[in-house]
């Protein structure tokens, strides 16, 4: 409740309501990459600060709980994600036919990149990995959905799927926080991606549908403006509300309850019965 009416209500006003600060300075954010995926980005790396690291992380083995699971769940989420950046258009035009198939190509390209990257660095695949790099795609074409051409879909996908690899490995262990979902390594930095990407590729010279008075520095500086707000505004506001509730409700279980598990000790029940 504290997180949606003071963090997200006011960015997305700010983006898509006229009279809005950054949408009179132009910022184009098609779908949410903004709104949606910096401002929880964001959050969610300042949860994982407040929070601290789960009990053993760095020196247990955390594997995936079901790679089917997660495998099921990037598929429906890259189908649901259709209706999310298409039906963004609010009509059935030739924007929501360009959304929809910039979602498909942004998408399978970031999967493969993530892919790539992925068997060239450690030697091997996974089937996590592209499943990571799906979701990288679908968050850096949101801001560009129906903005850029379909070349500008697929080389910002294939972008967000390195760079987000990075983010979700190197940068992870640089700063040295524990995001167990990768929120902000994919969501974050793919939404910023995706936000500066389009101030590029809405450029008609490289296939973008344009916007009045474009030049493609100005726009490239506006976008970072919306990107460093996005960034600003989350932070102090998810960071004061994680601190509030820790204050007051307490966010941590104990260690012992930890280690026993949240079905058992929060929630009283299992997942799965032996």
């Amino acid at each position: 409740v504290l997180w949606f009416t003071f963090a997200y209500l006011p960015m997305a006003h700010m983006v898509w309501a006229t009279g809005g600060f950054l949408f009179e300075k132009g910022d184009l954010d098609f779908a949410g990459g903004t709104v949606v995926h910096i401002n929880s980005g964001v959050a969610a790396l300042m949860g994982a600060l407040v929070l601290g690291k789960r009990v053993g992380y760095g020196r247990d083995a955390m594997p995936p709980h079901s790679l089917p699971f997660t495998m099921i769940g990037a598929s429906l989420l890259w189908v649901g994600w259709f209706g999310f950046n298409a039906g963004s258009n609010l009509e059935a035009t030739g924007g929501a036919a360009l959304a929809f198939i910039n979602t498909i190509l942004a998408t399978a390209a970031a999967g493969l990149a993530w892919m790539f990257a992925e068997w060239t660095l450690r030697g091997k695949p996974s089937m996590l990995g592209i499943a990571s790099g799906v979701v990288a795609g679908l968050v850096a074409i949101t801001p560009a959905a129906g903005l850029v051409g379909t070349m500008g879909a697929i080389v910002l996908g294939a972008v967000a799927g390195v760079v987000c690899l990075w983010g979700v490995t190197g940068l992870k262990k640089a700063l040295g926080y524990d995001d167990s979902l990768d929120v902000f390594g994919i969501h974050g930095i793919g939404g910023i991606i995706g936000a500066i990407g389009t101030g590029i590729f809405v450029s008609p010279a490289l296939g973008g549908v344009g916007v009045d008075g474009y030049s493609m520095g100005g726009q490239i500086v506006t976008q970072a403006t919306g990107v460093l707000v996005t960034v600003v505004w989350s932070g102090v506001v998810s960071f004061t509300a994680f601190k509030l509730i820790d204050m007051t409700m307490g966010l941590r279980v104990s260690e012992e309850e930890e280690r026993e598990g949240l079905d058992t000790a929060s929630h009283g029940e299992r997942a799965y019965t032996v």
